[in-house]
């Protein structure tokens, strides 16, 4: 959202830090641009913070964590149009509450940092409601955008089949939500968040495999945090998943593009990653365990290069089975099986699909991935695809 004109001051009091990480020093309030309006909280250092909408009545409630108010209740006079009255709270946080007198969205939140005079800035720009109707938008828990420091999944011991795990036997299968933390990805034209909606699907994708019996299910992150591209199939691999399956959402220039695809790793790729991971240190558990540490340069890429072409050929074979699912219930994209070089993707020994649950960009697609409904129904297609992707590997095996 562009920055917006006319910003009203409220209040800025300077005073010395404390013990707290951050001071909010002031508050200001953009003139509504069209449909969106903006806010901005000055502080005296950088803060993790919260911001999330409640209803009945419609409030934006921001929470400063570790910090507090140099500026009282009566300091904040001057509201714009679309606000009835602003209130502060404190405890573990620095609580700013504006009440609406209309629905609105969050459509972004995010820290500026020190420049042009200014010290770190709180911006939350929100989309206001013509009229008293809401636009559906996801649970107010969602909007928790802390300044998250890089992370990765808790690495595991990988487990050995044994008689007394019978669970161990079962295939498991990594989900990865994207993005993250400090990384919204798209945010769609109702405000909401990628990582959001991938997080929430990735759950209840979870939930419905747990729910057959037969799959032990892992996801990369649970919570909203900033994972590296790298970490989380080297999180798959050393858990030593079966399956990998990133989901992620769209967006584009082009609002009436619509449609679901299935990424795999494009043919390109595989050679120049197959050279990356045989420069590896020791060349140890490249391939599923094995040790090519004691082997040529040409045995290891030959053998690389088998694992990846095995691994790419199952890959595609998953991908066909879920979009054949997929295209039963909702709708994909034309030639929805695509190949692209995402650095998910790339890990040498497992199969891995990258979901592009839809357009974010566009109104009607959005809509619907917001509603739990729609997603369970592509989770249910996700799953029979694994189904019948798992039996046909038995049935290959077993013949």
């Amino acid at each position: 959202m562009k920055a917006f004109a006319g910003f009203l001051f409220l209040a800025v009091l300077l005073v010395v830090r404390g013990v707290c990480a951050a001071t909010v020093e002031g508050v200001r309030f953009g003139v509504p641009a069209g449909s969106g309006a903006r806010i901005v909280v000055d502080l005296s250092d950088k803060a993790d913070f919260r911001a999330f909408s409640l209803a009945n009545p419609s409030r934006l409630v921001i929470d400063v964590e570790k910090s507090k108010h140099a500026v009282s209740e009566k300091d904040l006079t001057g509201l714009p149009s679309y606000a009835v009255r602003a209130r502060l709270g404190g405890g573990t946080a620095a609580r700013i509450v504006l009440e609406l007198n209309r629905r609105f969205s969050i459509a972004k939140s995010f820290l500026l940092k020190p420049q042009s005079g200014f010290k770190w800035r709180l911006v939350v720009d929100i989309e206001l409601s013509s009229s008293d109707k809401a636009p559906a938008a996801v649970g107010s828990e969602w909007y928790d955008n802390s300044i998250s420091k890089k992370s990765e999944p808790a690495v595991e011991r990988r487990e050995q089949p044994s008689a007394a795990k019978t669970d161990v036997e079962k295939p498991l299968i990594v989900l990865d939500p994207g993005h993250g933390g400090k990384d919204p990805g798209a945010i769609g034209v109702s405000g909401v968040y990628e990582k959001h909606l991938t997080l929430a699907m990735a759950k209840q994708m979870r939930a419905l495999l747990e729910k057959t019996g037969k799959y032990r299910v892992k996801l990369t992150r649970e919570t909203d945090i900033f994972i590296a591209l790298y970490a989380r199939r080297r999180y798959a691999r050393s858990v030593g998943a079966n399956l990998f399956i990133s989901i992620h959402a769209d967006s584009i220039r082009k609002p009436e593009t619509r449609g679901l695809s299935v990424y795999t790793l494009s043919e390109k790729a595989s050679d120049k990653e197959a050279e990356k991971l045989a420069e590896s240190e020791n060349k140890v558990d490249l391939i599923a365990g094995i040790d090519l540490s004691n082997e040529t340069q040409e045995v290891t890429d030959i053998l690389i290069d088998l694992a990846r072409r095995e691994t790419n050929n199952h890959s595609s074979f998953f991908a066909e089975k879920i979009t054949d699912e997929i295209r039963k219930v909702i709708t994909v994209l034309p030639n929805s099986h695509r190949f692209a070089g995402f650095a998910v993707l790339k890990s040498p020994d497992v199969p891995s699909v990258l979901i592009e649950m839809g357009y974010l960009s566009n109104k009607e697609e959005e809509k619907l991935l917001r509603q739990a409904s729609y997603r369970e129904k592509l989770a249910q297609a996700v799953v029979r695809g694994i189904d019948d992707y798992f039996a046909e590997r038995h049935k290959a095996n077993f013949n």
